[in-house]
């Protein structure tokens, strides 16, 4: 219990006494009051972005040409070239994850290097097809390109308009659970979904359940080449990510050569796999014989630029924009948000490692308008990839730059290569995708959940289990049990109550919004209710850090109810922003002090009295 004491003085000054302010009611106030507060919401946010449009912050680039050097283009030359080793055959297994010809995988690597050397901020990450991406969108365009091409466009567009308008905040609205959740759910999701390639089986539904459940039944019609090739591969790829030179760091020429060519042989160890199995492929073809279900027909060439489709025709009807919209659904919205999470998470971690900024507004600019341009060479949704994004900061890159070489080379690839990847087999594709996805699945960070904080295990549990029904519900449910656990203690707002004879102190601590407004006037009622004769009330602000529209309304209610028992209400020690609002609720005799003593003695007039100030509990 802590107990002030406050001694009243016999003469109080008239300058003391005046300190209150009583606020006018006038209708004249009250118009002036309205018009302030209703000012366009448009008008502001476009106001905004034009006050912050600045030509150095939305084109970066304008910061590093100046000083790029030969150096620098030597680095950025080697990063591109070895990041475009390794999005070539992960653009077609990609494709492939999601249902789509594996050179709508290239296509949608095209446009991530060339738009982010322009807009991006940050000189690590790649853009172009990800595995979870790829999962996300399979069971909504159920291999229609038309769909996928929509879905980039719209999607670009959201994120586009997320950054224009400096939205990138927007993030902090999903939790770590929540993500963590979403990515190991996704992680065993693809794995399982890559098992029907690894084993060669056919005709698998999509949906997780159904997919076990039909993997497990035709495990007899198991084709035993793809199963040994796909095995194989999944082994040689684990060989060459854990293979390191042993050897100290000696000034030897030989040595040197040999931990470069085993960091090439690492890096570049998706493209030996897809080499390898090809060969083997077109070899057992060459004697008329094939034991590996393969990728077939790939339309040779660079794909045309023309704007994305927005119908299409199916079995002689037409099947229109708005019917393609409907059909997306919440995708729309859920899509561009876990692509700017899957980007911006990976742009962080890297700027973090190698000490430089990144905006995430800039980011959504950057990565919309790589999905809108990306549309018009019919790719499907892109986003940051965090092995490539590590492979091009292990090459040394220094700027972006090293994305126009990585894209030059998949335009080379899709001019020159595209009849090699007729022989590719699928259960070497399928490898590539298990052997990149599975680290994703954090084992630590649930033993660490569970010992931290357990009751942030709920969204992580529910975003995890929901996923495997529908990945979109699973992200929504999530988040909203993440802003569930978050919001509630504003529910029970704290409330710090003292008394001193005839008058209740109250001093609410943090922000008083709508969450909290009803049992913040059950706490007062239930104060002035405990004492007899009942209380005159003085608000202590001090700690009050905002207040709401709801806020005022039950304030409002509040000194209409004490002045019905004529009892008093005054303020305390309000903030500015606090204050403000106040003033435009236009709140009958709005009586503010700059200390409880000057409210003690509005209140209690000229009596030569000794008072005690006992804080009775926190609530």
């Amino acid at each position: 219990m802590r107990c002030l004491t406050l001694r009243r003085r016999t003469a109080i000054s008239t300058t003391k006494v005046l300190a209150q302010r009583t606020i006018p009611t006038g209708r004249r106030a009250g118009r002036k009051s309205t018009r302030s507060l209703n000012r366009p919401s448009m008008v502001h946010c476009l106001h905004r972005c034009l006050a912050t449009f600045s030509p150095r912050r939305r084109f970066p680039l304008l910061k590093w040409v100046p000083k790029y050097s030969l150096h620098a283009f030597g680095y950025d030359t080697i990063a591109g070239l070895t990041v475009g080793l390794t999005v070539v055959p992960q653009a077609l297994a990609y494709a492939q994850l999601a249902g789509l010809s594996v050179q709508f995988g290239l296509y949608s690597s095209i446009m991530g290097g060339f738009v982010y050397c322009l807009l991006g901020t940050s000189k690590d990450i790649t853009l172009g097809p990800t595995a979870i991406m790829s999962a996300l969108i399979a069971p909504l365009v159920h291999g229609d390109v038309v769909y996928a091409t929509i879905l980039a466009f719209l999607c670009g567009c959201v994120q586009l308009l997320l950054g224009l308008f400096q939205l990138g905040f927007i993030m902090d609205f999903i939790s770590e659970p929540v993500i963590k959740g979403f990515t190991c759910a996704a992680s065993l999701i693809i794995c399982v979904t890559q098992v029907k390639n690894l084993l060669g089986l056919q005709d698998i539904p999509r949906q997780f359940f159904l997919l076990l459940y039909h993997i497990f039944a035709k495990l007899a019609e198991t084709r035993p080449g793809d199963a040994t090739l796909g095995f194989l591969c999944i082994i040689f790829l684990l060989l060459l990510k854990v293979i390191r030179c042993k050897v100290e760091d000696v000034d030897s020429l030989t040595v040197k050569i040999a931990k470069k060519i085993t960091w090439l042989a690492s890096t570049g160890r998706n493209v030996l796999v897809i080499l390898a199995a090809a060969l083997v492929s077109f070899a057992f073809s060459s004697f008329h014989l094939q034991p590996f279900v393969i990728t077939g027909e790939v339309q040779p060439g660079l794909p045309t630029f023309h704007p994305p489709p927005f119908s299409e025709e199916r079995n002689g009807t037409v099947i229109t924009f708005s019917h393609i919209v409907q059909d997306l659904g919440t995708a729309l919205l859920v899509i561009p948000l876990v692509g700017f999470m899957e980007s911006i998470a990976i742009a962080k971690a890297f700027a973090r490692d190698n000490k430089y900024p990144v905006d995430p507004s800039q980011e959504l600019i950057a990565i919309g308008t790589t999905n809108i341009f990306g549309s018009f060479l019919s790719a499907f949704p892109v986003t940051g990839s965090f092995t490539r994004t590590a492979v091009n900061s292990q090459s040394g890159v220094c700027t972006p730059a090293g994305g126009l070489i990585t894209g030059v080379l998949v335009l080379l690839s899709l001019q020159y290569l595209t009849p090699c990847f007729y022989y590719i087999p699928c259960a070497a594709l399928a490898s590539i995708i298990i052997c990149s996805v599975a680290p994703v699945f954090d084992v630590f960070f649930i033993r660490d959940l569970w010992r931290v904080k357990k009751l942030n295990m709920l969204p992580f549990v529910l975003t995890f289990g929901l996923c495997f029904y529908e990945m979109q519900i699973g992200i929504l449910v999530g988040v909203a049990m993440s802003l569930i656990i978050a919001l509630y203690p504003l529910t029970q707002p704290t409330v710090m109550v003292c008394y001193t004879g005839p008058v209740v102190v109250l001093q609410p601590r943090g922000a008083l919004l709508f969450l909290g407004a009803e049992s913040f006037r059950e706490v007062i009622q239930s104060k002035i209710r405990q004492v007899e004769p009942q209380l005159s009330v003085i608000l202590d602000c001090s700690w009050l850090s905002s207040l709401d529209y709801t806020a005022v309304i039950t304030l409002r209610e509040l000194q209409a109810a004490l002045q019905a028992q004529r009892l008093r209400l005054a303020f305390v020690a309000l903030h500015a922003d606090v204050l403000d609002v106040l003033l435009r609720a236009d709140l009958p005799e709005l009586r503010h002090f700059e200390s409880v003593e000057q409210a003690l003695s509005w209140m209690l007039g000229s009596q030569d009295t000794e008072y005690h100030l006992d804080v009775h509990s926190g609530i």
